[in-house]
């Protein structure tokens, strides 16, 4: 039995490139699809053959900052996963440069800054208990 439930946002992207060829945007309320349906409703899945394209679905709200703040986004073809590209006021001009989720590089800097304290304080321990000498 499909439930009616919120509905996160959803790419289809070219396995090869990255580059995304349809999406769907969040939905209060819906019955998700699969990818066999969605190629079949989807006009502008037609024209590519379903085992060139990666369907990727986020739950509803993930990534919502980055969504609303980036200036473009794109699936990395080597890693599968997606990549902002934010805009930069001192260089409007230059290229856009595509890097993980920002929410992303936070817990990855609050994991690597715990990790190091923790390595502090067992220094601070050692040299306090008069080791290290």
């Amino acid at each position: 039995m499909k439930v009616i439930e919120p509905l996160g946002r959803r790419f289809f992207w070219v396995k090869s490139t990255g580059n995304i060829v349809a999406q769907r945007g969040e939905m209060a309320a819906g019955i998700e699809s699969t990818k066999e349906e969605d190629f079949a409703v989807y006009v502008e899945l037609k024209p590519y053959d379903p085992d060139a394209i990666e369907m990727t679905t986020f739950e509803p709200g993930q990534y919502s900052e980055e969504f609303a703040t980036a200036s473009s986004w794109r699936f990395n073809p080597d890693t599968g996963e997606i990549e902002f590209a934010y805009p930069d006021p001192n260089a409007p001009t230059d290229p856009p440069v595509y890097q993980s989720p920002l929410t992303q590089q936070v817990a990855e800097l609050k994991s690597e800054t715990a990790a190091l304290n923790l390595a502090i304080i067992d220094v601070w321990e050692t040299l306090a208990a008069g080791g290290g000498a």
